[in-house]
């Protein structure tokens, strides 16, 4: 039986990496799959950006690949008024992905596509790992005509089991980042995160660094880091920025992993609206989350290798797309990493 994939193209770009994703997959292995409407386009059609229908085949697949949510046209700052993020939320909760996986690792032939300096970058090789169903973006929000607040709340088990994902994926350090010289929440994280360290973990190095001294240090000295572990709007913010270590955000991949369910898998980047249908958009990212769903989602580390192979060895030729200053497309990007499967 072949393996099941669940795809949800999504919105702007999403539909045209998702159709290349498909080709690169088919060229490594064979896979059915089962493609469902979700964020904006789900919106547009159900009026809800996850429907029941989408999420129950998600939680029946082996794996769910999503290539993009969201755009201008959803905009909206009233409450009720549905928003196509709402869906992503909904689904990491509903199928239990509470480890979001970042890893940072800039490819020597892009080294100078970096807005940082070569030696600056060279050997980095980092792991953001990020607590994706708590904190302020689920807690409770209210909102009257004078005043609006988000309530960011963790529990034990929440931070606990986030911490054992850093230091089992950890090579020699834990680098725990939080705000505890000013929130609670972050007193409580930095407390149990000691606590899983010391107890399970003691070969394990760990460091607390505040957030904002985490945010100058990544771009001062990026190597310094091993496995960043953080809390969800914190990780949300710092894996954007380590995005651009790489030299493009169109480059990073990013897997979401919960208990014995499917995991979520997804290029870090956006929809980008306005490039949407011209033929520009960068795959790769969508190409290295398909890698990440091969390794850790369905088992399959040959098949991963192959993937990110091809895709080193495409850019190591020459391949540059027009978000790190090349002029090839979505098709031709596509075609460089077919070339080397």
């Amino acid at each position: 039986m072949p393996k099941r994939i669940v795809t949800l193209p999504g919105d702007g770009i999403g539909p045209e990496i998702m159709a290349a994703c498909l080709r690169v997959l088919d060229a490594v292995g064979e896979f059915a799959y089962e493609e469902h409407p979700f964020g904006g386009a789900s919106i547009d059609a159900h009026g809800e950006p996850l429907t029941e229908e989408t999420l129950g085949a998600c939680e029946e697949a082996d794996a769910v690949l999503l290539a993009a949510v969201g755009g201008p046209r959803w905009d909206s700052t009233d409450p009720d008024e549905p928003r196509p993020e709402q869906g992503l939320l909904g689904l990491r909760k509903g199928l239990g992905l509470y480890a979001n996986l970042r890893p940072v690792r800039p490819l020597p032939a892009l080294y100078d596509a970096s807005p940082l300096k070569r030696e600056r970058i060279e050997g980095t090789d980092l792991l953001v790992v990020r607590e994706l169903t708590g904190g302020i973006y689920f807690g409770e929000k209210l909102r009257t005509d004078e005043s609006a607040s988000d309530l960011c709340e963790y529990t034990f088990a929440e931070i606990q089991r986030i911490a054992r994902v850093a230091f089992e994926a950890a090579r020699a350090r834990v680098t725990s980042v939080d705000k505890a010289n000013v929130l609670e929440t972050s007193r409580f994280w930095r407390q149990v995160v000691g606590d899983v360290h010391s107890r399970e973990f003691p070969h394990v190095e760990l460091e607390h660094v505040l957030v904002d001294n985490a945010a100058m240090r990544l771009i001062a000295s990026p190597r310094h880091f091993d496995t960043i572990l953080t809390e969800n709007m914190f990780g949300d913010i710092l894996s954007d920025e380590a995005a651009m270590i790489a030299g493009s955000i169109g480059l990073l991949p990013s897997a979401s992993l919960g208990g014995d369910g499917p995991g979520l898998f997804e290029p870090v980047h956006g929809s980008a609206p306005d490039i949407a249908g011209t033929g520009a958009a960068n795959p790769l990212a969508m190409f290295l989350s398909a890698a990440m769903m091969l390794r850790h989602g369905l088992d399959l580390p040959g098949a991963a290798a192959a993937v990110e192979s091809a895709v080193q060895s495409a850019l190591a030729e020459g391949l540059r797309t027009p978000d790190l200053g090349g002029e090839t497309g979505t098709a031709g990007a596509t075609e460089a990493v077919l070339a080397h499967l």
